[in-house]
């Protein structure tokens, strides 16, 4: 079995932005995604004709810097927003 890579494990910050959606304290690179996806499945964002395509809202708009982007986008916006 493949161990799992250090630096997704190590405590990023989030930035403001991003800590609106995910909280403020130091997390790491998985768990910042997990809780973008309960948020974007709790609001209901995902788009219902292409799954694969999330719509911002307000808090997710001010990350994005778009009104939709699709999952595969959304790593590398994230990883402007953690340091």
């Amino acid at each position: 079995m493949a161990k799992a890579n250090p630096a997704f494990m190590k405590p990023l910050q989030p930035s403001e932005k991003l800590a609106a959606v995910v909280g403020s304290n130091p997390l790491p690179r998985t768990e910042v995604v997990k809780k973008l996806w309960d948020y974007i499945k709790k609001n209901g964002l995902q788009d219902s004709a292409n799954r694969r395509m999330i719509n911002s809202d307000d808090k997710l708009k001010a990350i994005f810097e778009k009104g939709q982007i699709s999952m595969f986008e959304m790593n590398k916006i994230i990883a402007k927003h953690l340091k």
